[in-house]
């Protein structure tokens, strides 16, 4: 089963942590995440859809929100039992 995890970073500390399942709508799915979250919805950029295409993560920092957030930033993981990890294309990464 495929969930997604949010995790809610303030200083460098995990404050909360949420799971939903993976409905294969990310806008659906982060929008569970948010609820379970109580807090909005941000803002997609760009680089959210790179960083989710490439490495099946993201994250969203305070300002990627239009109201205030308690939390610094925000990271969201997708969680397949039965995939392997991806790596980014960098050759020092060997």
């Amino acid at each position: 089963m495929i969930r997604l995890w949010a995790r809610a970073i303030y200083k460098n500390r995990i404050l909360r942590s949420e799971t939903v399942e993976w409905t294969g709508d990310f806008l659906e799915s982060l929008s569970a995440l948010c609820a379970a979250l109580d807090i909005p919805r941000p803002l997609l950029l760009e680089k959210h859809g790179r960083e989710w295409s490439e490495f099946a993560q993201t994250s969203f920092t305070a300002d990627h929100f239009v109201e205030s957030i308690p939390y610094d930033k925000i990271e969201i993981e997708r969680i397949d039992p039965d995939d392997k990890k991806k790596r980014s294309n960098d050759p020092r990464n060997g």
